[in-house]
């Protein structure tokens, strides 16, 4: 039965997340830790950093690996097709219609109308992440740096991944 929650849950999350990964991340926070109780969000967390560090969509690898943390092997495959199987359906029936509608005024209005509710999306679930990723100063510090590195001065976000690596190895 955790299995089809689990397919349904990623479904759900796939059908009504605009955006990409990032803006499914608040709804696969409530799904995982709030409605089910599969995982406590230090768990999430701590799959987040795997999943940043995979190469790979962020949807994708996050499905998989919390399909796995829920359900093994099989959680991990229903999880992976829930959530990209909208994605699919969904475009097959815009390459079918795109040829009549690709000018359409109401198709651009839309989509100018759902990139706010994106921003908004990867703004919630970046503040519930740091939220309980910065335990103490030296996080916090760790993490300003890091974000001026990488926004500022264009890091690459590897070498950014291995540099708080190799910090929190040596700090903690």
């Amino acid at each position: 039965m955790t299995i089809l929650k689990l397919f349904i849950s990623f479904l759900k999350i796939g059908a009504f997340s605009f955006g990409g990964g990032y803006a499914m991340l608040p709804l696969i926070q409530k799904e995982i830790i709030e409605v089910h109780n599969w995982l406590t969000l230090n768990e999430f967390i701590d799959i987040l950093a795997v999943v940043e560090m995979t190469p790979g969509p962020v949807a994708i690898n996050s499905a998989t690996f919390l399909g796995y943390k829920v359900g093994g092997i099989l959680g991990s495959v229903v999880a992976t097709i829930g959530v990209v199987l909208p994605s699919i359906v969904v475009i097959l029936i815009i390459a079918h219609f795109l040829s009549k509608f690709k000018n359409s005024p109401y198709v651009e209005w839309a989509f100018k109308g759902i990139r706010p509710v994106v921003l908004g999306l990867i703004i919630s679930a970046s503040l519930t992440v740091s939220k309980n990723a910065i335990i103490d100063i030296k996080t916090f510090i760790l993490g300003a740096v890091l974000f001026y590195l990488t926004s500022f001065k264009k890091m690459h976000p590897i070498i950014t991944i291995i540099i708080a690596g190799i910090v929190g190895v040596i700090i903690y």
